[in-house]
């Protein structure tokens, strides 16, 4: 396991863009598969973004697909995930998440996941 701290989270209006990022302890997302997961309140941990390891590779849900972008900075130990055109249902709690992978493979499944940031809330207001 790795470390992760997420940040950028806030309130924003719909329509609006916020770009979340998720700092590693270590060199990892050269090394590591990497996805963004998000859960509203009641609601259960979902899927939104994810990249292989060479970063060459990604996946969106539909729910976001021409709206996110999943990024990194290899330099910087860091992960980002570009929101445009923020919407009230985007609103959750939303999680950086990393596993070591030895083939070139975009994980989407949680429990495929063993490292996990502490969430940043992103509120989308009407």
């Amino acid at each position: 396991q790795v470390q992760l701290v997420e940040s950028g989270g806030g309130l924003v209006q719909a329509g609006g863009s916020l770009r979340l990022s998720c700092a590693a302890s270590r060199r990892t997302f050269s090394n590591y598969a990497t996805a963004w997961f998000r859960q509203a309140p009641g609601k259960e941990r979902q899927f939104i973004a994810a990249m292989n390891w060479n970063g060459r590779e990604t996946s969106y849900a539909d729910s976001v697909k021409g709206r996110f972008t999943i990024s990194r900075d290899t330099a910087k130990n860091t992960k980002y995930l570009q929101m445009n055109n923020l919407k009230p249902e985007d609103t959750a709690v939303y999680y950086c998440a990393a596993k070591d992978a030895f083939t070139s493979v975009v994980f989407t499944t949680e429990n495929e996941y063993d490292s996990w940031g502490q969430g940043t809330q992103v509120t989308v207001s009407s």
